[in-house]
């Protein structure tokens, strides 16, 4: 064996000559920390959603669906995104067969894989020390680590974002063109995980770059140029095929009122997020509900700090608002090209504008959104705590390191104690030992180095201790279908459903359960469990999915537990009995079946591994298929079932699924297996 054989493992162990000892091997234990967390329990959530489970399904087994995101093999309709996001995962199943671990596991190395950008991208530019505060503060965020093991596209997006804020700096300390390219790139491919969520950092990244990069305006300009040349390729391939396929050979886009991507970008999940007007989604075209955030709760400056928000993501809010400011001040008298500064200046505006823009959109907001700050909170933390504690000698230094450790206690206690019953004890530690650290980081200049740093020791575990709590409870969970939050249940929250969600906003349930987002409406209960057997009016499968470890769509006994709203929010369950009748003869169809929306259709689907027309897309009101073009699929027996009931904006009671239910039912014959009703689409009632 040469010694070249030898260099790499000690490269990889020891990592750069400059750094300590201890810093490679504190980043490699990090990093396999953050696996093994995230690893921990994962099996629990089952195909977790089953709206993202089925399209990677179709995806593993076609690779038209692969490229379009469709939600059956049989290409009817897609996801209501574009499908980055499920590639991975897609491939994962190709690669390993269909379980839950083969869909999560892509999602928790997008995870561990954010912790090390973030720990690179602090290290960089201050000390390991700094990068080891960063990775810990993203790992142990509720609501990272709860997207990091779900299969909804929030991870991919959070990653990319990451990188792209990393890339940014790296061209503030060289002006190198070739940074400022792949970031592009990165924010491109990002478009193609959650569309237009992706440029929220496009502005203030631009701008830091444009006033700091060491190099002359006309190249800046150049480079700007060629970063969003790169966005519109990285981001902009994807849609010009789609948009030049003939639409009568490919799936419907999902999401669209129209089949048209740039109908659903700039539509449902563009502008429509921003002011509440999303025609086809869930209060779409003016939710009831009222207030300044229509059905989908109140908007406003403090929306990140609210009853549920609040503990998914803004433990550390206050203290990284503090530290930014701080660093900004620390920084005042350096040069325009300081990348200090500047560093400071790309991850507080990404953390400042996706804030805002969170807090005041109109349209659909769910909490687990937040995690997409994550990565911007956890480098100012890491950044300004090291930055401060270098200066910690000088007087403004130890009362910002003070205010910023008081400010975290206080709030760390507040959002304790908003969870009744839950760990009494640890608010009580969170805000003594937070304001003893803090008193101690006041003098810690004037302390021996072992104290000050068992008081910086006591200071990050506390602010930690809340964080770190929430996130042990979300791992200890199952998560199941479309509203996913993390950590136990607060008061004034959104209780009932899988992970913490169910029904949709405007009015109270019939039987006393608040629709989400509705101030003085909200049920207290526990995330992650849900109400199985519960039954709505008009015979809509009501309850969740129980968090027991079962893939999605299956109760304890393996009979039909059903899915909120109808099957809106996460589906339905699959006796064997439903599951051997739509298995029967399967092969001679192009879609063992048809429902009402899709989260109903993916349970049919997981279960029997066949296609299964999604009628309507996730929310049951896109216009496809047509009347007419069901009644042909039916005439050439593509189609052996009808489901009954279903998701959708109050089951099949509008549009195009509304037309198709009352067809099927007034046409063929019928037989209820399990308390759900299967129409066969081969046998006309006039044949009966």
């Amino acid at each position: 064996m040469t010694v070249h054989d030898h260099a790499f493992p000690r490269r990889l162990w020891r990592g750069r000559p400059e750094d300590p000892r201890w810093a490679r091997p504190a980043f490699l234990a990090l990093l396999l920390a953050t696996l093994l967390l995230y690893l921990a329990n994962l099996s629990a959530s089952g195909y977790a959603n089953s709206f993202y489970s089925a399209a990677v399904q179709a995806g593993s087994e076609s690779w038209k669906a692969f490229f379009f995101g469709s939600l059956d093999a049989a290409n009817a309709i897609t996801v209501d995104k574009p499908p980055a996001a499920l590639w991975p995962m897609a491939l994962s199943v190709h690669l390993f067969g269909l379980h839950s671990w083969t869909i999560l596991l892509p999602e928790v190395l997008m995870g561990v894989g954010t912790v090390a950008v973030v720990y690179a991208a602090v290290r960089r530019r201050f000390s390991p020390a700094a990068g080891l505060i960063a990775g810990a503060v993203l790992a142990l965020t509720p609501v990272a680590a709860l997207m990091f093991r779900f299969n909804n596209p929030d991870a991919m997006l959070a990653l990319l974002m990451a990188v792209a804020c990393y890339l940014v700096i790296r061209a503030l300390e060289d002006g190198r063109t070739r940074w400022i390219v792949w970031a592009g790139a990165a924010i491109g491919f990002a478009f193609l995980a959650k569309t237009l969520q992706a440029f929220l950092i496009l502005p203030p990244l631009a701008l830091v770059y444009a006033v700091c990069a060491p190099v002359p305006v006309r190249r800046r300009v150049a480079q700007l140029a060629a970063g969003l040349g790169a966005i519109v390729v990285a981001g902009g391939w994807w849609v010009a095929v789609v948009e030049l396929w003939p639409a009568s050979s490919r799936p419907y886009i999902g999401g669209s009122q129209n089949d048209s991507f740039l109908e659903l970008t700039f539509g449902y999940n563009g502008l429509g997020r921003l002011n509440g007007d999303e025609t086809g989604s869930v209060g779409g075209g003016g939710a009831p509900g009222g207030g300044g955030g229509g059905g989908w709760g109140e908007t406003g400056w403090d929306r990140m700090f609210g009853s549920v928000v609040g503990g998914q993501i803004s433990w550390l809010i206050p203290a990284a608002l503090i530290l930014l400011v701080a660093g900004l001040v620390a920084t005042r008298k350096a040069g325009r090209t300081s990348v200090t500064r500047g560093a400071f200046l790309v991850w507080g505006g990404a953390l400042l504008t996706t804030m805002l823009v969170f807090s005041y959109m109109q349209g659909i907001f769910h909490e687990y959104y937040t995690v997409a700050l994550a990565p911007y909170i956890a480098p100012l933390v890491g950044m300004g705590a090291a930055l401060l504690w270098e200066r910690r000698d000088r007087t403004w230094a130890a009362l910002t390191l003070t205010a910023a450790m008081t400010a975290t206690a206080a709030w760390g206690y507040v959002l304790l104690n908003r969870s009744s019953g839950y760990q009494p004890w640890l608010k009580w530690l969170v805000l003594v030992g937070g304001l003893s650290a803090a008193l101690g980081l006041l003098f810690a200049a004037r302390l021996g180095r072992r104290i000050a740093l068992g008081v910086a020791g006591l200071g990050l575990v506390t602010a930690l201790a809340g964080p770190a709590a929430y996130t042990l409870t979300t791992l200890g969970e199952a998560h199941t279908g479309s509203i996913v939050t993390a950590g136990p249940a607060v008061t004034g929250g959104r209780g009932g459903g899988p992970g913490g969600g169910g029904g949709v906003p405007g009015g109270n349930m019939p039987d006393g359960n608040g629709f989400p987002g509705r101030p003085g409406q909200g049920q207290q209960g526990r995330q992650g469990q849900g109400q199985p057997g519960r039954n709505l009016p008009g015979g809509m499968p009501g309850g969740g999915t129980p968090g027991d470890g079962k893939p999605q769509g299956e109760t304890p006994d393996g009979r039909s537990g059903g899915g909120g709203m109808g099957g809106l929010l996460n589906g339905a369950g699959v006796s064997d009995e439903a599951k051997g009748l739509l298995e029967d003869d399967a092969q001679a169809y192009t879609w063992v079946a048809a429902a009402v929306g899709a989260q109903n259709a993916a349970s049919y689907q997981l279960s029997t591994g066949d296609p299964v027309m999604a009628i309507g897309g996730f929310n049951g009101t896109d216009p496809s298929p047509t009347l007419d073009e069901f009644k042909e699929y039916v005439a050439n027996g593509e189609i052996h079932y009808f489901i009954a009931g279903g998701g959708g904006m109050g089951g099949a009671s509008a549009g195009t699924s509304s037309q198709i239910s009352t067809w099927v039912q007034e046409s063929f014959t019928s037989v209820t297996v399990d308390g759900t009703t299967f129409y066969d689409l081969t046998k006309p009632k006039t044949e009966s």
